[in-house]
């Protein structure tokens, strides 16, 4: 346990130029007084760990001072060849950087571990975009990625509707979400942070001029706040459904998972015969049909009654389909 800690403590301080106490502590998961005590430790045992009293001070390395990917554990060695998306890094022009720094990586493996690239691809593979969908890049893709990772400001115009607009962007991160891909991008004269499908883009131009990033910005958390919102902004109806304990079971798979969790959150007890009445958000009554549909018999309609009255000329039709 504390050996793991002492080569994540020196791996930290060899990726940046100094770190305080604070820092370490909180990257570590232990306390300051662990931290010093660390320090002395790789100290001792030859690592050449300097500490800078005062307020400003910290920890770092000093001579220049690395080390080698001897301590890499099979398991870990592994892990590391599968955290990257081979269809991803090709479609953002990545691949050969991908590929070079995957060969230096093995080059500096252990000999027994050489094989980790072989045996992590012949038990994982990610295959990102949704079932019965054709996958297709953006063109325009490769430019925005260089942007992202100099951090260069982005001078784009995409569609809305039937226009064109143009923007000046900050280009802070890119995602991959079910084959499409999104821009998350603070814009220059508004200061706010928005989301662009990448594939509305229709030209893209990187200035010369770099922009400073705000390290607090949280990619991951950002994209999961923008899409919570989108799935709420799209609720415009609720339908009242009785559902059986199947239907209780199956909703999250039928509608969207945000709208069946929160729906059966705030739902009452199950009545005498465990069915379960809940007040489901919706986009429509038209999208609530066909998805409700998927749930056969576990469901019941209780409103709209124009909704219910559907389910129910269903009904007779399928019964009609079936008397034979």
């Amino acid at each position: 346990m504390r050996a793991a800690r002492l080569i994540k403590m020196v791996l930290l301080l060899q990726s940046r130029p100094s770190m305080t106490a604070a820092e370490l502590a909180r990257e570590l998961e232990v306390s300051e007084r662990t931290v010093t005590r660390d320090a002395q430790a790789l100290s001792e045992a030859g690592v050449p760990v300097y500490a800078d009293r005062g307020r400003a001070g910290g920890y770092r390395l000093i001579g220049g001072y690395r080390t080698r990917l001897t301590g890499l554990a099979r398991s870990e060695a592994e892990a590391l060849f599968l955290s990257g998306v081979p269809g991803a890094l090709r479609e953002m022009g990545l691949e050969d950087a991908a590929s070079a720094a995957r060969l230096k990586v093995s080059a500096a493996l252990l000999p027994s571990l050489r094989d980790a690239p072989r045996t992590a691809a012949q038990r994982f593979h990610l295959d990102a975009p949704n079932w019965f969908r054709e996958p297709k890049t953006p063109g325009l893709l490769p430019d925005v990625a260089q942007a992202v990772w100099d951090d260069r400001r982005l001078t784009a115009r995409y569609r809305r509707g039937e226009h064109e607009v143009e923007r000046e962007l900050e280009p802070y991160g890119l995602v991959l979400k079910a084959g499409i891909w999104y821009l998350c991008a603070r814009v220059a004269d508004a200061g706010s942070f928005r989301t662009y499908r990448i594939d509305r883009f229709t030209a893209v131009a990187a200035s010369e001029d770099t922009f400073d990033r705000d390290e607090e910005f949280d990619l991951p958390g950002f994209w999961a706040t923008q899409a919570e919102r989108f799935a709420r902004s799209i609720w415009r109806a609720q339908v009242v459904v009785r559902l059986t304990a199947d239907g209780v079971r199956r909703l999250p798979h039928a509608v969207d998972p945000l709208a069946a969790r929160e729906a059966l959150a705030a739902a009452d007890e199950a009545d005498d015969e465990g069915r379960v009445t809940v007040t489901l958000p919706v986009e429509s009554e038209e999208v609530a049909h066909t998805q409700l549909t998927a749930l056969g018999p576990e469901a019941e309609v209780l409103a709209p009654e124009a909704l219910r009255a559907r389910f129910a000329s269903d009904a007779i039709r399928l019964a009609g389909l079936y008397r034979s």
